[in-house]
């Protein structure tokens, strides 16, 4: 069963755009579903032209992996065969880079957040801000 609403991903799309204007940077916010569709995208004023598609591809990462793309952007340098190999598995579809996280309720994974714009710390505490909202 899909959870994941437009009201629910709009809620976690504004939260994370909060969270950047907190930390005083440009940024776009896609959610997805569990499965990897697009719920939502917001792009932010001066963002750049791509990180409609870099935002997404880190929202289904975190949501098919059910974590952070932090973790695996951490895990890329213990197993860069793996980490390496996953991107061109499935080519423009994930980007294991920070700036994404899971969306859970009730202990599962019902979509995922990326972000894009800021340093990659920016972009994964803009997309932590985000999936809390929906806890």
């Amino acid at each position: 069963m899909i959870d994941m609403t437009l009201e629910l991903a709009e809620k976690v799309a504004k939260a994370a755009l909060a969270k950047a204007k907190a930390l005083g940077t440009k940024m776009t916010v896609s959610v997805v579903d569990e499965s990897g569709r697009l719920v939502v995208t917001m792009r932010g004023d001066g963002t750049s032209f791509f990180s409609t598609e870099t935002s997404r591809a880190k929202a289904t990462a975190s949501a098919n992996f059910g974590r952070p793309t932090k973790e695996m952007a951490e895990q890329h340098a213990k197993e860069p065969l793996f980490w390496g190999t996953v991107s061109s598995v499935i080519p423009g579809q994930i980007l294991t880079s920070m700036g994404g996280a899971p969306i859970r309720r009730g202990g599962r994974v019902i979509g995922g957040v990326g972000c894009g714009g800021g340093t990659g710390e920016q972009d994964h505490e803009c997309a932590v801000a985000g999936a809390e909202v929906a806890s």
